[in-house]
């Protein structure tokens, strides 16, 4: 190969090198760029969905839907004598602090009672249920990795749109599809 031959391809290469050295340079700025944001929210403000089954108020604070794959955190009202029913998650844990009310959590088949200012924790894969039958509850909610949001918006809908019409079939394919 002649020098001219080498010189060319010295300088194909080295351009070539610095033409992928941009691109991945760039793809590190796009990604900087793409570094979620945080937030504040106050007392009135999150995603205000109406629930399926009782239709007590649920406001998503974060989730998926805002950049949190890992949280999820909410508040969920349940209406005098309607509770939670028993259920589990297989993938997520999930915690609750106790804004307003008082009953009995059961976990795992065993009853404990609560009140406001309690603290509820459930690791995955346990059987959890509520049950209030003299007070409204007011529960803050969180979830790890998110998931739950996502069944409330599945399942619910926001204040003034009409409650979905779902089967007790397509609830129970949405929560296994959500982990829920």
């Amino acid at each position: 190969m002649n020098t001219f031959e080498q010189k060319r391809r010295s300088f194909l290469f080295t351009a070539g090198a610095l033409g992928i050295s941009q691109m991945l340079l760039q793809g590190i700025v796009d990604g900087q760029g793409a570094t979620r944001q945080g937030y504040v929210l106050d007392a009135t403000e999150g995603e205000h969905l109406i629930h399926f089954r009782d239709r007590r108020n649920i406001f998503i604070k974060l989730g998926s839907a805002t950049g949190s794959e890992n949280l999820a955190l909410g508040t969920q009202q349940v209406m005098v004598g309607t509770g939670i029913p028993i259920h589990r998650h297989f993938k997520m844990d999930e915690a609750f602090y106790v804004l307003e009310g008082s009953g009995i959590f059961v976990l795992n088949d065993v009853r404990h009672s609560f009140e406001k200012g309690g603290t509820i924790f459930i690791p995955k894969n346990s059987w959890h249920g509520f049950e209030n039958p003299d007070r409204e509850l007011l529960l803050l909610w969180v979830v790890s990795p998110a998931g739950l949001d996502g069944f409330f918006r599945d399942t619910c809908s926001p204040p003034g749109v009409p409650q979905k019409q779902l089967t007790r079939e397509q609830i129970r394919g949405l929560v296994t599809s959500t982990d829920v």
